[in-house]
C-alpha cells in the first residue's frame, strides 16, 4: 500500500517561511511526477507545484511563483515544498500528490500541460497558517 507522509506545516507570521517534506513509502516509482496541491477553507483544491524528479523540471501556479521552490532529494526519497514570502492567502491544508505506479515521463506530458497531471494518490495534509 503506496503512503504519503507530509509533515512541516505550522503557524508563521506574513514574510515568513516554512519547508514542506512529503515521503513516499510502498511499492511507487520514485522517478516521476509528484506534486503538491492547497484547500484552503471554502475553497477548491489548488495545484502548487510540481517537479519530475527523473528530469528535474518543475512547474508552479503563478500566484507562488518567485516565493516557493520545490525539490526532491533522492537519496532520501523526499520532495520539499520551501515557501517564503508567506502571505496569509497562502494559508491552507498542504497535500503532496503522487502517482505511484505511472510511467516515467514528465509532469507536463498529459496534454502539455502539468495542470493535468493525473494523480493518483494523496497524503493527509500539513497544515499551514500565515497570519497578518
Amino acid at each position: 500500500q503506496v503512503q504519503l507522509a507530509e509533515s512541516g506545516g505550522g503557524s508563521v507570521q506574513a514574510g515568513g517561511s516554512l519547508r514542506l517534506s512529503c515521503v513516499p513509502s510502498g511499492n511507487t516509482n520514485n522517478d516521476n511526477c509528484m506534486g503538491w496541491f492547497r484547500q484552503a477553507p471554502g475553497k477548491e483544491r489548488e495545484a502548487v507545484a510540481a517537479i519530475y524528479r527523473a528530469g528535474g523540471s518543475k512547474y508552479y501556479t503563478d500566484s507562488v511563483k518567485g516565493r516557493f521552490t520545490i525539490s526532491h532529494d533522492s537519496a532520501k526519497n523526499t520532495v520539499y515544498l520551501q515557501m517564503n514570502s508567506l502571505k496569509p492567502e497562502d494559508t491552507a491544508m498542504y497535500f503532496c500528490a503522487a502517482d505511484p505506479h505511472g510511467p516515467t515521463i514528465d509532469c507536463d506530458l498529459y496534454g502539455g500541460n502539468w495542470l493535468a497531471y493525473p494523480f493518483k494518490e494523496w497524503g493527509q495534509g500539513t497544515q499551514v497558517t500565515v497570519s497578518s
